[in-house]
């Protein structure tokens, strides 16, 4: 092993300190009323009332994440994070999923170190089905845990290990950062996803004591939030959870102290990634800790925008990577602070640490100026509001307050801390923690390219799984039958019936058309003081000449590099001041500039909005970083299995229409583009009377009007749209891209289908939601996933604009039992109409119709209804509309829908994947053999 790296250099001992902040101290109180109580055995209740829509967030946490497992037993918490949504004594199989399809809503879950969430957001008059489900979980589900269900689900879980770690670039890093930066034994030192060694090993006996020893009520939080009545909402927990027995609780013990001897040097051939990639991962603080704010604020200033010293050093001055990242991480036990670089191919990774170095130098020197404060903390303000737009952000924001803050009420403590960080502040946490101080590097480099990481690392044990043919295979599940009872003061089989059924209107929208052609559709939603938006020109990669591919992408990117009196240092400053996020994003058939900012400030950005779009700065160096950093995505994507089976999809369906290219461009092409066609697209294809302005928040539209005024200037102009693409049958077929080693293979099946102004679009999309449009209760995550144990997840969809979109099913199945996956996938599909019956008919529009009770209540959810109306001139009450629509649905419209729109036959069957293995069994699929595609696909070949 080579001498270790020096550390980082120690602080300046006469640090320039430009002052503290200009913002006051103590921010506007935030009402975050509730009601906290403990029912006997001891669940902590916690109730908020929230009147802005007629719906209800349920969440219940459990206090057990992966630092309660066992060192030789991990991955258990996160196992019961799948396992509690399968079945229980009275839910049945199928568990929470189906009854939430049934109400309208979908369930969900997490795991993270400390805790495990399980929440659903449903319409108020399901509120009580929701508690009955949620304490079935809680007090009756373990009987039905059976050896064919553990073992199905640990392939699930090893699915997902595969496709989030194994099958990703970069996946292993945190888990190598945290066993090098952790004590052996720490229960922060192995993944939240467990060691699946560890999986494969564990028992029922296993499963069953974690489950007695750590989710009994008393180690349980049930926070509801939402369009309740508190005294019927109490009653109803009193009937459901209040006779489920406290267990006894295991004392825990404090784990060994984070502190590292020295640096550790570590890298990693990276099958998948084609760019070197450093990560410097120091040790940190807890939750709330006193510190946690000030290293937050430390994070941002050190490498969020483009004035910070990170960026500015190693990005633009060296020019070794096209980002900068940094943040704090913190946990119950322990924390950590990150930097990672994803640099230019071939770089070496100790030149980006010695940029670094020289960054952390700058700061050193230069200090935290009064005006870098402000930017950073006006964008944890907005950013704190928007965390608390919806009914589910503040059920787990009171429920971790609840479990790891001083007290549950901590809301405005929290905001008042972080907005009262000083400048002393942030330099102590730096000289603490930072400077002069040990750290992991982890060197995650491509593979035979261990010359690039840095020199003194040692290779990281990073444990694979192998893919072996034929292991793995289970029984498809049969009735469960007779399931062991637990005893009960009521009849729990007896679900509860819906309440009253909510009244339900789309939210007012305000409209006009400024001289120039814009559209402007406003919704007024001033439940947090933040304001979103989008400014939407039709066009994007329909206007680009054939021979410059990529051009609308490149103008996205420039427009964020500065404006003609600001440099992009300023223009992004300006930005932060204004407690906003602004973006340029270049669309297949629009490009589109869409933001957040307080609302204090809306007309402040709509002043940067008009600049940025009228006056570019085109500076030269700033075109050679973006081109530079276009070329470092597109090499990326060539590694990623997954942007790979994308690529080739779009270009397969779509031939050789604009839509069929890659919107970032080819290599060439972005190397050959000029600032003259950057210039001349942005004049020929970015026009007011192609654009609507969609804005939801805290404003009214007069405000509005005066605010976009600024943007009167802006020119006319006339823009030469393509033909629609068009579906050729001929395209269809069996199609393989090789990825050697791939553990998971990449499935892609469709065909260019309906545009979404066609009156058959949503009747399709009607059909399609039982077969893979209803999320877990869908055929296609039942078989798969649910009974198979084939994949993580897998989806199907009809996707379109004002032309023509796919019909897609997308998937990643274990890499073994590919052809199996697909066998199964054309099955259901092609059985779907003649299986669709009664049941199907009546999940489908119980969901569909309910559902809307959520359709409208985020500011988000409110932009994306104000896009589908301005794009595709849909009523502004199309939502409720297309009630009539589900209602008139029969069982014989579905057959048919299914027979013209589900022909396997017509359909592209993509798959990427490992073709040593995988390849020349898929001839058995009856579709011919694979025509094999190179990596760079333009067409069909």
């Amino acid at each position: 092993m080579l001498a270790q790296k020096r550390r980082l250099s120690p602080i300046v001992a006469t640090m320039l300190v430009l002052g503290g902040c200009s913002r006051p101290a103590e921010p506007p109180e935030i009402s975050l009323d509730f009601e906290q109580y403990r029912l006997d055995n001891g669940l902590n209740v916690i109730l908020h009332v929230d009147r802005s829509d007629p719906i209800a967030a349920v969440l219940m946490t459990f206090h057990v994440g992966s630092a309660r497992e066992e060192a030789d037993r991990t991955g258990f918490a996160h196992l019961f994070e799948h396992l509690f949504f399968l079945d229980s004594e009275n839910l049945g199989p199928g568990g929470l999923d189906r009854l939430m399809n049934r109400v309208g809503s979908a369930a969900n879950g997490s795991t993270s170190s400390d805790s495990t969430n399980y929440f659903e957001v449903v319409p108020i008059d399901a509120l009580e089905k929701a508690l009955w489900a949620e304490a079935d979980k809680l007090g009756f589900f373990i009987n039905t845990v059976t050896g064919t269900v553990l073992d199905k689900e640990k392939q699930v879980v090893k699915n997902e290990k595969r496709q989030r770690v194994d099958n990703a670039p970069y996946g292993h890093t945190g888990t190598v950062a945290a066993s090098a930066l952790y004590p052996d034994g720490h229960p922060y030192s192995w993944p939240v996803i467990g060691t699946l060694a560890h999986l494969d090993a564990a028992t029922l006996d296993d499963v069953k004591a974690f489950h007695e020893r750590w989710y009994g009520p008393n180690n349980a939080t049930l926070a509801i939030a939402g369009d309740i009545d508190i005294e019927q909402t109490k009653a109803w927990i009193e009937r459901y959870f209040a006779e489920i027995p406290a267990r006894p609780m295991p004392e825990t013990s404090e784990p060994e102290a984070v502190d590292l001897d020295g640096s550790r040097y570590l890298f990693h051939e990276d099958n998948f990634a084609r760019l070197p990639e450093l990560t410097l991962t120091w040790p940190g603080v807890s939750l709330f800790h006193p510190d946690a704010y000030a290293l937050d604020v430390l994070s941002a200033i050190l490498s969020d925008g483009k004035s910070t010293p990170l960026y500015q050093v190693v990005v633009e001055d060296d020019q070794l990577a096209p980002n900068v990242s940094m943040s704090s991480s913190n946990a119950e036990l322990a924390g950590s602070i990150a930097l990672r670089v994803r640099a230019h191919a071939a770089t070496d990774l100790d030149d980006v640490h010695a940029s670094v170095e020289r960054a952390f130098e700058r700061f050193e020197r230069d200090g935290v100026s009064a005006t870098e404060l402000e930017r950073v903390k006006a964008g944890y303000e907005a950013g704190f509001y928007l965390g608390l737009s919806s009914v589910l952000g503040k059920a787990m924001q009171l429920a971790d307050y609840g479990l790891f803050a001083p007290e549950t009420g901590y809301i405005n403590e929290h905001l008042t801390r972080i907005l009262g960080v000083s400048a002393d502040d942030v330099i102590r946490v730096y000289e603490t923690y930072l400077a002069e101080r040990p750290y992991v590097a982890t060197s995650f480099v491509p593979r035979g390219e261990t010359a690039l990481a840095i020199e003194a690392s040692v290779r990281a044990d990073v444990v694979v799984e192998p893919i072996v043919p034929g292991e793995g295979e289970i029984d498809t599940l049969s009735e469960r039958g007779e399931v062991p009872r637990t005893p009960s003061a009521i009849d729990r089989s007896v679900e509860p019936l819906f309440g009253a059924p909510p009244s339900l209107s789309a939210p007012a929208i305000d409209r006009f058309e400024s001289d120039n052609g814009i559209g402007v559709f406003v919704v007024g939603d001033h439940e947090t003081p933040v304001v979103g938006f989008s400014l939407r020109i039709k066009g994007g990669q329909l206007l680009e000449r054939e021979d410059a591919p990529g051009s609308a992408n490149f103008v996205a990117e420039m427009l964020m590099e500065g404006t003609a009196n600001r440099t992009p240092e300023e223009l992004q400053l300006a930005i932060d001041l204004l407690g906003a996020s602004l973006d340029v994003s270049a669309e297949p058939d629009s490009v589109t500039l869409s933001g957040i900012v307080l609302a204090r400030n809306f007309a402040q950005a709509m002043d940067l909005v008009a600049e940025i779009l009228r006056e570019p700065r085109w500076d030269p160096e700033s075109f050679t970083l973006v081109r530079d950093r276009i070329a470092t995505a597109l090499r990326a994507r060539a590694a990623d299995p997954v942007s790979l089976a994308g690529d080739a999809f779009r270009s397969l369906v779509y031939g050789d229409h604009a839509l069929g290219r890659n919107p970032l461009g080819t290599p060439e092409s972005v190397e050959a583009m000029t600032l003259d066609d950057l210039r001349r697209f942005h004049t020929e294809a970015l026009i007011p009377n192609a654009a609507d302005l969609h804005v939801v928040g805290a404003v009214s539209a007069a405000e509005v009007a005066d605010a976009v005024a600024i943007l009167a200037a802006w020119p006319a102009g006339e823009a030469s749209f393509p033909d629609a693409p068009a579906w050729d049958d001929s395209r269809a077929g069996l199609y393989f891209l090789d990825v050697p080693g791939s553990a998971q293979s990449v499935v892609y099946i469709g065909y260019l289908a309906l545009a979404q102004t066609d009156p058959e679009f949503y009747p399709a999309e009607i059909m399609n939601f039982r077969l893979g449009g209803g999320g877990f209760a869908s055929d296609l995550t039942q078989v798969l996933r649910e009974q198979r144990g084939y994949t993580y997840g897998i989806r199907s969809g009809f996707a379109g604009s004002d032309a023509p979109g796919p019909f897609l099913i997308q998937s990643l199945v274990r890499s073994n039992v590919t052809l199996e996956a697909l066998e199964l996938i054309k099955e259901l599909v092609d059985e779907h109409g003649e299986r669709f019956d009664a049941e199907d008919l009546d999940a489908t529009t119980s969901y569909l119709l309910r559902s809307n009770a959520l359709a409208f209540e985020t500011l988000f959810a409110k932009l994306g209804i104000l896009e589908d109306i301005s794009a595709f001139g849909f009523s502004d009450d199309y939502v409720l509309e297309r009630e009539a629509t589900v209602r008139e649905m029969t069982i014989d419209r579905v057959r048919d829908l299914a027979r013209r729109y589900l022909d396997t036959s017509r359909m592209i069957w993509l798959v990427v994947g490992d073709g040593q293995t995988q390849r020349d069994r898929l001839s058995a699929l009856g579709l011919g053999e694979p025509i094999d595609l190179p990596r760079q696909v333009a067409a069909r070949p």
